[in-house]
């Protein structure tokens, strides 16, 4: 059997996972069942079109419940710490763009990033471009938008939640 890739997530990434697949199993898709039975027990025409509707938005929740659920079979724990000022999975690093522009992130998992909060994906180029590097080397991100130079100012452990 082919091991699954990890799915990085911190305690608090996968207790949010938990929160949300829980919400949606004891909730959520309970609510959209009862809503399927109304519409399909009218039986005129134009609720059908509501009965669609309703089949699949339960058809998308099913699939969330699945989604999560993966994550969380595959989840791996990013330990906190950082006691070698190496870039790892779970800590937020400070850069220097090449402008001079400073810039911080957190490099979090798949499941947890948002990168309008500063939480990008350990898979993103510039992700991929910080991993395992040391404060004050300079790394070169390969983005859509070209060539892009930053200098590892600082690497602190992750203090927050993405969300």
């Amino acid at each position: 059997m082919i091991k699954e890739k990890p799915i990085y997530v911190t305690n608090l990434g996968l207790a949010e996972l938990k929160k949300e697949l829980a919400h949606l199993r004891t909730v959520k898709r309970p609510e959209i069942v009862e809503q399927m039975q109304e519409a399909k027990g009218n039986g005129d025409w134009m609720d059908q079109t509501e009965y669609m509707l309703v089949e699949a938005e339960l058809g998308f929740i099913d699939g969330r419940i699945q989604e999560l659920q993966h994550m969380l079979d595959n989840a791996e724990i990013i330990e906190q710490g950082n006691e070698d000022n190496v870039v790892n999975i779970g800590e937020t690093v400070t850069l220097q763009a090449s402008d001079g522009e400073i810039e911080q992130y957190t490099i979090v998992g798949v499941a947890e990033a948002n990168p309008s909060q500063g939480f990008i994906s350990n898979e993103s180029p510039l992700g991929q471009a910080l991993l395992d590097h040391l404060v004050g080397e300079e790394v070169i991100v390969h983005a859509p938008a070209g060539e892009i130079r930053y200098r590892i100012l600082t690497v602190t452990p992750r203090t927050q939640s993405a969300n």
